[in-house]
C-alpha cells in the first residue's frame, strides 16, 4: 500500500519535475516579437547597468602602460595607482568623490591573472580597501575595522585553482573576473599630516601574482607620471551607452555567472540578443528601448531623493551598499548617483537634496546644520559633511573647501557645545568662516554625510543626521 502511494505521488509531481528541467528562456530559433524584445531590453538595461559600467572601466584602462596620478588615480589592469593628496575638483570619472581620504584605484582582470595586494602598517590611521566585483558587491574585507595585519593578500577569480605562494596571509575569491579596487586612507587637512601620510601610502601596491617575490614594494606616489584630464564637461563620464549596450552585454554576462535565481533571466536575455544579432530591425528597437530606459528609469535615480530608505528631516540612506545581490533597484540607483560605496560596517552614508521644509537645496538660500552637544556622528573612524553641485562633483570656491568634519582641526563649537555648519554661497562672517561650507551661487546642490567605521547607534538607525535648516 505504501509503495502504491509513493508511485501515485511521483506521478502527480511528474509534470512539475519535467517542468524544472525545461529549457529556460525562448527555445533556440523562436521568432521574437518586437514588443517582447523591447520588454526584455528595458528590464536588462536597468539591472545590468552597473555591470556594464564597471566592465567598461576595465576596457578604458586596459591599454595603460604604468600607474598615473595627478587629478585622478589611473592604472593598467591588475595594478593600482595612488594619489598623494585629496582628489582634485575637476575629476569626472566617479561621481561623489570625497576630500577626506587619499584615494587609490585600479581595475581587476582576474581572468588574466590573480592579483597580490599589499597592506602596509597604517598604525592608528583609518584605512580601508574597497574591493568589489563587476556587480559592485564586495568580496574582500581589508581595513582598520577588520583588524587586518600588514602583509600580502591574494585576489583570485571564480575558477582559479593555482597554488598559493608562501607569505600570502589570505586569499579572497571573487564571483566575477572583473572588478575594481579603491584604497582609502584618512588624512587630516593639515600640512603636517599630508607629509606624515606619504611614507605610509608608499607601501600600498597591487600587481599580478607573477610579480610577487615576498618583498614589500614601495613607491613615491607623488612622483609618478601625471594622467591627462579624464572626461570633459560638468557631468560624470558616460560609462554606459545605450547604442553599444547590447554589443557589450553578452561578454559582461559571461564574466558574471548568474546568481541563484538568475539563470532563467540570463537565458532569456541571451536568447533575445542572439535573435537581434540576426535581425537589424529588432536590434534597433532594443536600442531605442534602452535609450528610453536610460532616460525614464536610470536618470531619475541620480537624484538622492528618488531612492533609498527615508529618514527624519528628508535624509535618506541605504543599508546594503556593496552587498546588493539581486536588489537591482538599489544597486543601479547607487551606481548612477555615487558608484563604489563601501559596505555598511565600513561606511554608512546619508544623502540629502532637500531642506527641513522639503524644498530643494539651492545656493540662493542660506542653511545651517547643527549637531547638538554629544550628537556628532558616533564613529571609530571619521565623519564628514560634503557638498556636491547638481552634477555630484565639487563646486570650485575660493576656500577650496568641499567638506567639513573630522579632518578639519579649526572647527569652532558653540558655547553650548553644539557644532553648527553654515551652508551658503557667501561668507557667514569672519567669526563663522571656519565652519562655512561654500555652496554654488543660485544653483541646486546636495549634502552627503559619511560616517566611516560607524558605531552601533548609526548602524542600528538610532542616530541620523540633524535637519538642514533654511535661515533668513
Amino acid at each position: 500500500m505504501k509503495l502504491n502511494k509513493w508511485i501515485a505521488l511521483f506521478v502527480a509531481l511528474l509534470p512539475a519535475l519535467c517542468w524544472s528541467q525545461a529549457v529556460p528562456g525562448p527555445v533556440a530559433g523562436s521568432r521574437i516579437t518586437e514588443a517582447y524584445a523591447r520588454m526584455v531590453a528595458r528590464d536588462v538595461y536597468f539591472w545590468a547597468w552597473p555591470m556594464v559600467n564597471v566592465y567598461n572601466r576595465r576596457l578604458a584602462f586596459k591599454d595603460l602602460r604604468e600607474p598615473m596620478g595627478g587629478i585622478v588615480p589611473l592604472a593598467p589592469l591588475n595594478r593600482v595607482s595612488m594619489l598623494s593628496d585629496y582628489i582634485e575638483p575637476q575629476e569626472r570619472l566617479v561621481a561623489c568623490p570625497n576630500q577626506d581620504v587619499v584615494y587609490g584605484g585600479g581595475s581587476l582582470a582576474l581572468d588574466v591573472s590573480p592579483v597580490v595586494i599589499q597592506v602596509p602598517d597604517f598604525g592608528k590611521r583609518f584605512w580601508v580597501y574597497q574591493i568589489v566585483d563587476v556587480r559592485t558587491d564586495s568580496f574582500a574585507s581589508l581595513g582598520a575595522m577588520y583588524g587586518t595585519k600588514p602583509g600580502f593578500y591574494l585576489l583570485v577569480g571564480p575558477n582559479w585553482k593555482g597554488e598559493v605562494p608562501k607569505g600570502i596571509a589570505k586569499v579572497f575569491r571573487a564571483k566575477t573576473n572583473t572588478g575594481f579596487v579603491i584604497p582609502r586612507v584618512f588624512q587630516d587637512n593639515t600640512p603636517e599630516d599630508k607629509r606624515t601620510v606619504q611614507p605610509v601610502i608608499a607601501g600600498i601596491d597591487m600587481y599580478p601574482l607573477s610579480m610577487y617575490d615576498g618583498k614589500m614594494k614601495r613607491r613615491d606616489w607623488a612622483n609618478i607620471p601625471k594622467a591627462p584630464a579624464q572626461g570633459s564637461g560638468d557631468a560624470e563620464t558616460k560609462w554606459v551607452v545605450p547604442d553599444k549596450f547590447f554589443d557589450e552585454l553578452a561578454t559582461v554576462l559571461k564574466d558574471a555567472p548568474p546568481l541563484p535565481g538568475e539563470a532563467a533571466r540570463y537565458a532569456e536575455v541571451l536568447a533575445v540578443i542572439a535573435a537581434a544579432q540576426k535581425d537589424p530591425a529588432l536590434k534597433k528597437a532594443m536600442i531605442d528601448e534602452a535609450a528610453k530606459a536610460d532616460k525614464e528609469l536610470v536618470e531619475p535615480l541620480f537624484q538622492f531623493r528618488n531612492y533609498g530608505i527615508p529618514l527624519p528631516h528628508n535624509w535618506t540612506t541605504q543599508n546594503n551598499g556593496a552587498a546588493f545581490g539581486t536588489d537591482y533597484f538599489t544597486r543601479t540607483a547607487v551606481a548612477k548617483s555615487n558608484i563604489f560605496v563601501n559596505k555598511p560596517n565600513e561606511t554608512k552614508y546619508f544623502y540629502q537634496d532637500l531642506d527641513a521644509g522639503g524644498a530643494r537645496l539651492n545656493g540662493k538660500s542660506k542653511y545651517t546644520v547643527t549637531f547638538a552637544k554629544g550628537q556628532l556622528p558616533p564613529v571609530r573612524g571619521f565623519w564628514s559633511l560634503t557638498l556636491y553641485n547638481q552634477h555630484h562633483f565639487f563646486e570650485p570656491n575660493a576656500l577650496k573647501r568641499y567638506s567639513l568634519g573630522t579632518k578639519n582641526k579649526t572647527l569652532k563649537a558653540g558655547a553650548d557645545g553644539s557644532l553648527t555648519i553654515y551652508v551658503q554661497a557667501d561668507s557667514p562672517g569672519a567669526d563663522k568662516e571656519a565652519n562655512w561650507l561654500p555652496a554654488p551661487k543660485g544653483a541646486d546642490f546636495s549634502l552627503y554625510v559619511r560616517t566611516y567605521w560607524p558605531q552601533a547607534p548609526i548602524t542600528s538607525g538610532k542616530w541620523t543626521p540633524p535637519p538642514v535648516t533654511k535661515t533668513p
